[in-house]
């Protein structure tokens, strides 16, 4: 499994705002509902490219915690969509080496869905093409703040295990690139911590439309980019930059 974290570590970590999908459908004339189903189906397209494009750990924003003040028919709606992601595709998820991690609260799914999570996670443990991490009632300030009630009890303390704290694993990479689709220009409370130096993308492209293209086009704008983190040297795209240069 070490092994595995390693190499995963050697590529790119990326995350996406999937923005868009009732507006899609509203524009379409289908229900709300109809644009979420269109945006499972892109989730299956770029996972499966995801790898090829040279990423290790993809995380996906499904559902914010500010997301359960929608109306409680979409709500359930995106609900159902989840168990029967879960359900659906653990199999493909196998066959293709992806591991599977939900990140986000799960004491308030509705009956079922946690243990659906729980199920799903280690029957994809071994995965080792690609780290898939979908967080669903996730609020990344909460994460940090549950993180610092638990550092309160440390007597020292370093990024690296505050981090731990954070993201609930070791030496998960820090995010490289965030990907937000619909035209919106913010982060809206995702991977605040771990997206500390992350690329930013913003797309006009609704979730239900992004195709392997799109991504391939933002992870070219990514790699033309110089990132310094802090520094004056340029720090290559595969590498992870030490504590002492950020």
């Amino acid at each position: 499994m070490q092994s595995e974290i390693t190499s995963r570590n050697d590529k790119l970590h990326v995350g996406i705002i999937m923005d868009g999908n009732g507006r899609w459908a509203t524009r379409r004339g289908l229900s709300r509902v109809r644009g979420h189903e269109a945006g499972v189906e892109t989730i299956r397209r770029i996972v499966e490219t995801a790898p090829k494009q040279g990423i290790g750990t993809l995380t996906l924003y499904a559902f914010s915690t500010d997301n359960w003040r929608r109306p409680k028919a979409e709500v359930a709606a995106l609900m159902t969509l989840l168990r029967f992601y879960l359900a659906s595709e653990v199999q493909s998820l196998v066959r293709n080496g992806v591991r599977l991690t939900v990140i986000g609260r799960r004491d308030r799914l509705p009956e079922g869905i946690a243990t659906a999570i729980t199920r799903a996670e280690a029957a994809t443990a071994d995965g080792g093409a690609l780290h898939l991490r979908i967080a669903v009632d996730y609020s990344a300030r909460d994460a940090i703040l549950n993180a610092a009630a638990k550092a309160a009890a440390l007597t020292s303390l370093t990024r690296e295990a505050f981090s731990q704290l954070v993201t609930g694993e070791a030496g998960l990479r820090d995010v490289d690139l965030i990907i937000r689709t619909s035209g919106e220009k913010r982060l809206s409370d995702f991977l605040l911590w771990e997206g500390a130096y992350a690329e930013l993308h913003f797309t006009e492209r609704m979730w239900p439309e992004f195709e392997a293209s799109d991504l391939t086009e933002a992870l070219a704008a990514f790699h033309n980019r110089e990132r310094r983190f802090g520094g004056l040297q340029a720090i290559l795209p595969g590498e992870v930059p030490s504590l002492s240069r950020v």
